[in-house]
C-alpha cells in the first residue's frame, strides 16, 4: 500500500474513535455510490453528519482540509443526495470536515462542522 493510502486509512480509523468519543454513532464508512464517495456517516441527535476526513503527515504542502476543492464539495453533497435516497427520513443533514495532522509528538484534530456547500 502507497504511503498515502496508508496515511488516509490511519486517519480514518483515528476518526471513527475521535467521533465516537464525542457521542457519533457509526452508520457508515467509505459509503460509495458510483463514482460518489463518503468518508464517514454518522448521526448524532437526529442529525446525520456527512463526514470527509483529510489526514496528512506534514503541513508541507498545506493543512489537510485545505485539499478540499470545490468539485470535492459538489461530490459530498452528490452523495449525500444518493444516500438519503436511499436511506429517507432524515430532517437534518450537516457536512462535517474532520482534518487529522501527524506531527512527530501528537496528532491535532481539526473538527469543521456544519460547512457551507
Amino acid at each position: 500500500m502507497a504511503e498515502h493510502n496508508e496515511t488516509g486509512f490511519a486517519g480514518e480509523r483515528l476518526a471513527l474513535e475521535w467521533l465516537k468519543e464525542r457521542g457519533y454513532k457509526m452508520k457508515e464508512l467509505n459509503w460509495r455510490c458510483r463514482h460518489l464517495e463518503v468518508d464517514i456517516i454518522a448521526e448524532k441527535g437526529d442529525t446525520l453528519h456527512f463526514i470527509e476526513v483529510k489526514t496528512r503527515r506534514s503541513t508541507k504542502f498545506g493543512n489537510p482540509e485545505e485539499s478540499i476543492n470545490k468539485q470535492k464539495m459538489k461530490n459530498l453533497k452528490d452523495a449525500a443526495e444518493q444516500y438519503q435516497h436511499q436511506h429517507p427520513g432524515w430532517k437534518w443533514i450537516q457536512f462535517d470536515v474532520l482534518a487529522i495532522l501527524f506531527k512527530p509528538d501528537a496528532i491535532d484534530y481539526w473538527f469543521n462542522q456544519d460547512i457551507y456547500l
